[in-house]
């Protein structure tokens, strides 16, 4: 298997998109998927190296990235070294970070004899999920969409009412990282893209619009996202897959970092819910 890590693609905001792929090296078009993370998340987060290593083990191209401003840099992809970078994030510039990847994919010459970019599925987790579903129904390259724990709605997600004026006053509010114990800022511009991009970030919207198949899956344990988002989903396109995974939480039951050789039982159970998904 060929891995290629922490390269970087240039987008349109000034920071590196700091990526990978694993692929089977056999000059054979293969299906290709990107992989985006979530909220607080990166791309060697947890268990997604091995999943990505699954993916490529069945015969796909998978990409899986660090969006521009999560947060990493080139020189240190994992955590958040460059909190000033994550405080500056926002939803529009999460969605130019993907178009920048399938713009790069599908132009990529050296490895055109490894992919068919006529057959480029997206895959989310959490606020990503909610991030590939606006990609699908702008972006006609995106041929499947899946959704891991994927959120329905970032409008609630923005702003509280009651934090609104203070915010603003003080240009920044913090969340506190449980893991890395980082006051991670989140500076008023988030608010006042999303205002300005309301319509492009409307995420039931967008799942009302698919014309590709889509692929939900949830756990039913999770907490940080509940499985009503998900129902959400489903009821806004009923045309789609609904997946539960029994006991499964917001990540599937891994963690970060994950030292075991293999995914948890409940991830590989959404590794072989998507192969087959996307093998149809």
């Amino acid at each position: 298997m060929k891995k290629v890590k922490n390269f970087s693609i240039e987008g349109k905001h000034q920071k590196p998109i700091v990526t990978d792929v694993f692929y089977k090296e056999d000059h054979q078009p293969k299906k290709v998927i990107i992989f985006c993370h979530g909220y607080k998340g990166f791309k060697d987060w947890g268990a997604w190296n091995l999943m990505a290593e699954d993916f490529a083990k069945a015969g796909f191209f998978f990409i899986k990235f660090n969006f521009s401003h999560n947060g990493g840099t080139l020189e240190q992809p994992i955590d958040f070294p460059d909190l000033d970078a994550f405080g500056n994030n926002n939803y529009s510039k999460e969605l130019d970070d993907l178009g920048a990847v399938i713009d790069w994919i599908s132009a990529k010459e050296n490895y055109k004899n490894e992919v068919d970019i006529n057959n480029i599925s997206i895959i989310g987790h959490s606020r990503g999920g909610g991030i590939v579903l606006l990609k699908s129904a702008e972006d006609i390259r995106v041929k499947k969409v899946i959704t891991l724990a994927g959120v329905c709605d970032f409008e609630k997600r923005t702003a509280t009412v009651g934090d609104l004026d203070q915010w603003k006053k003080e240009g920044v509010k913090y969340v506190l990282n449980g893991r890395t114990k980082q006051n991670m800022p989140h500076f008023y511009q988030f608010y006042e893209d999303f205002i300005q991009n309301k319509e492009r970030l409307n995420v039931r919207k967008a799942t009302e619009n698919l014309e590709i198949p889509h692929l939900i899956i949830h756990g039913n344990a999770d907490t940080s996202v509940l499985i009503n988002e998900a129902e959400s989903l489903k009821e806004w396109n009923l045309k789609s897959e609904f997946k539960i995974i029994e006991g499964a939480n917001h990540v599937f039951n891994v963690s970060h970092p994950w030292t075991k050789k293999s995914v948890s039982k409940e991830l590989l159970e959404v590794i072989d819910d998507c192969k087959t998904f996307l093998l149809k």
